[in-house]
C-alpha cells in the first residue's frame, strides 16, 4: 500500500474552461521509494499529467546522477526487457501530446541520447520538431515545471524504444482537454503515425466531443491508465486509444529477458461508463471499455532515467515512473514498427507476442481482474507487456 506523508494543496480549479496547472505536493512512499506527482490534480474538462519523480522523504527531487553513474533505466535496459533489437526508422514520425511550454526540450533530449549512445536528433537535422497546438513552430506557451518534466520523460522514452523516429513535441496552451485534443487533433493533420498522450482526467459524458482526435484511423494513439489504482481515465477509455497500464519491473537473472514484472500498485485501470465495448475486447466482466491494453514499466521504485528540469529550473538527471513512463515507452515501440494499427485490436489479435503479468494488484474490486493481475487479461496490465515487436503493428 502506499502511504501519504504529507499534504499540501492538491486540487486545481477550472476557470472559463482552463485547468489550473499547479504541482502536487503530495509525497507517496511504494516500491522502497519516495515520490510525488508532478502535476497536480484537476477537475472539471481537464487533465493531469501522470509521471511521479522520485524524492527524498520531505518531496525533494533527488539527483539522478551519483558518482559519474546516471540512475534509473536507460534504453539499453529497457530494449532488453522487452526484445527490442532495431533502431526504427526516420520515415515514422511520433508526437507526443503535453501541456505548457519546456523551454529547454531539444537541449535536454540532446544531453539523454548523447549519455546513452543515441544518434542526435535535432530540429537542424529534421529528427525533433517542437510545435504549438496548432502545428506552429514559434508562439510556445508559458512554462510549467510539472508539464515540462512530463515532456522531457516523453521525449526520453520514445527515444530509448524508437532512435530514429523523428519525434514531434506538440505544446497544448493549457492542460483544458480541449486544447489537450487539438494538439493530438493537429499531430495527425501533420503525419504522426503514433501520437502518445500521458495524461488524464474523468470518464464523463463530457468528454465525447473529443474523441475524434484520439480516434485516427491507422495511428497508434496511445493514453496513460492513471496512477491511482482503480478508476476510469479519459483519453485512456477512448475506444480509438491504446490504454496503457504500468508494471513494477525488477531484474531477474533466471528470465530469459533477464527482467520479470508484476502489476504495479498505482497503475491505473478501469471500466468505462461511458464508452463503449469495443468488439476485439473480450472481457466479461466490465460491459464497457475496459483499461488497459498493454502495459509496461511504471513503477518508480524500478523507475528510468531522465534528463530534464528541476523544480528549481536546472535540468538534470533524475528517475521517473508512472503511467507516464509506459504510455510513449509503448508509443515508441509502435514507432518501431511504423505505427500502422488499428486502434488496441492489434494487440489482442497478437496476445501470444506478448508477456502475460500473472501476478500484482492496484487495490480489491470485484470481479478481482478489475484490480488483480492473473493469466490472460486483466485491468492494471491489460494484455501483457511488449515481446518484441509482432504484436505492434498490423
Amino acid at each position: 500500500m502506499r502511504s501519504f506523508l504529507s499534504k499540501g494543496l492538491l486540487s486545481a480549479f477550472v476557470m472559463l474552461g482552463f485547468a489550473a496547472a499547479a504541482n502536487a505536493q503530495e509525497v507517496e512512499h511504494s516500491g522502497g521509494v519516495y515520490h510525488r506527482a508532478v502535476c497536480g490534480r484537476v477537475v472539471g474538462l481537464a487533465a493531469r499529467c501522470h509521471a511521479h519523480v522520485v524524492t527524498d522523504a520531505a518531496g525533494r527531487e533527488i539527483d539522478g546522477k551519483r558518482g559519474g553513474r546516471v540512475a534509473g533505466y536507460g534504453p539499453a535496459d529497457l530494449n532488453q526487457a522487452y526484445v527490442i533489437t532495431t533502431p526504427g526508422s526516420s520515415s515514422t514520425i511520433v508526437a507526443i501530446v503535453d501541456a505548457f511550454g519546456y523551454d529547454n526540450a531539444e537541449a535536454d533530449l540532446g544531453t539523454y541520447r548523447t549519455n546513452f549512445g543515441l544518434p542526435a536528433c535535432t530540429t537542424s537535422n529534421g529528427c525533433f520538431k517542437k510545435l504549438n497546438q496548432k502545428g506552429q513552430a514559434k508562439k510556445y506557451p508559458a512554462q510549467n515545471v510539472g508539464w515540462a518534466q512530463e515532456s522531457a520523460l516523453d521525449l526520453d522514452m520514445v527515444s530509448a524504444m524508437c532512435p530514429n523516429c523523428k519525434i514531434y513535441l506538440m505544446e497544448a496552451n493549457t492542460n483544458s482537454l480541449k486544447n489537450l485534443a487539438a494538439a493530438a487533433a493537429e499531430a495527425g493533420v501533420l503525419g504522426a503515425h503514433v501520437i502518445s498522450n500521458s495524461y488524464g482526467g474523468g470518464d464523463g459524458k463530457g468528454t465525447k466531443k473529443f474523441d475524434a482526435s484520439y480516434a485516427q484511423a491507422g495511428v497508434a494513439v496511445t493514453a496513460s491508465t492513471g496512477d491511482s489504482g482503480f478508476g476510469a481515465q479519459y483519453p485512456a477509455t477512448s475506444a480509438g486509444v491504446i490504454a496503457v497500464g504500468g508494471t513494477r519491473m525488477t531484474r531477474d537473472a533466471g528470465s530469459p529477458r533477464g527482467f520479470d514484472e508484476i502489476a504495479w500498485s498505482g497503475g491505473g485501470s478501469g471500466c468505462s461508463k461511458v464508452y463503449a465495448k469495443p468488439v476485439w475486447q473480450l472481457d466479461t466482466g466490465c460491459h464497457k471499455r475496459m483499461e488497459a491494453d498493454v502495459s509496461a514499466v511504471a513503477d518508480p521504485g524500478t523507475g528510468v532515467a531522465v534528463y530534464g528540469p528541476h523544480n528549481n529550473g536546472i535540468s538534470g538527471w533524475q528517475v521517473f515512473g508512472g503511467t507516464s513512463v509506459s504510455a510513449p515507452l509503448v508509443g515508441g515501440i509502435f514507432g518501431n514498427n511504423g505505427g500502422i494499427v488499428n486502434a488496441a485490436s492489434t494487440l489482442y489479435a497478437h496476445t501470444a507476442n506478448l508477456n502475460d503479468i500473472t501476478s500484482g494488484s492496484n487495490g480489491t474490486c470485484s470481479p478481482s481482474y478489475f484490480c488483480t493481475a492473473g493469466p490472460g487479461y486483466d485491468g492494471p496490465t491489460g494484455l501483457g507487456t511488449p515481446n518484441g515487436l509482432t504484436a505492434f503493428g498490423e
